[in-house]
């Protein structure tokens, strides 16, 4: 099973359920991404990426961003979308993808974590992309010019035919939590058996069992 198979089978199974919650109590937002609005950013960042920078199979996509924010993970989602391999070092890259440019990626696009951001708060620098300007324009539906292999990079040292991992008997909501590698293995595992993403940022150790039980989630097993 691939990322792009996950998300079509959230959207088959119900495009209205949440699949990412998320609270970031340090701005108190608190989002919900339906699997329909997930898939909406997903294609965005993906036609992005594609027709804007030629990203498919063979293309790297450094992703700097926070394991603890809804935004990384549709990121990374476009990124498995178009086939290209995604790390989480700060190694040279075909494409970053950071809250700043940080100079590692040939091409940067930087990331207003705000939700209702309309430009970015951190220079862009030149040839870049402003994510919070330029994202809208982009189109809702994602059709790949090329598919990974399984034999091809998905996550770091990760193949594509070893990233998505099936749990079996999970809760429906599970908090995921770690560093940006381990999160986003367990959100794609919570998400292929049906699953939803409850994420905690700047969250209060002694707040975090009441935000669960609001949203009926566990830590993930």
């Amino acid at each position: 099973m691939t990322p792009a198979e996950v998300l079509t089978g959230l959207l088959r199974s119900d495009p209205t359920s949440p699949r990412i919650t998320c609270y970031d109590d340090g701005t108190g937002e608190r989002i919900e991404l339906s699997g329909k609005v997930l898939a909406n950013w997903v294609s965005k960042a993906a036609n992005l990426l594609q027709d804007e920078l030629d990203a498919g199979p063979g293309t790297t996509v450094a992703l700097h961003l926070p394991a603890d924010h809804w935004r990384t993970y549709y990121w990374a989602l476009a990124a498995w979308s178009v086939g290209a391999h995604l790390t989480t070092t700060d190694a040279p890259s075909d494409i970053a993808v950071g809250i700043t440019a940080d100079g590692s990626g040939e091409t940067e696009i930087v990331v207003t974590l705000a939700a209702l951001a309309r430009r970015a708060t951190s220079d862009v620098p030149a040839g870049g992309i402003d994510e919070a300007r330029e994202l809208s324009s982009y189109g809702d539906v994602f059709v790949p010019y090329r598919t990974p292999v399984d034999a091809d990079p998905a996550l770091d040292d990760t193949l594509y035919a070893d990233l998505v991992v099936v749990g079996g008997a999970l809760r429906r909501r599970v908090q995921v939590t770690g560093d940006l590698t381990h999160a986003l293995r367990e959100a794609l595992a919570v998400w292929a058996d049906d699953g939803s993403v409850v994420l905690l940022r700047d969250v209060r150790p002694e707040d975090v069992d009441r935000r669960l039980t609001t949203e009926g989630a566990a830590p993930r097993p």
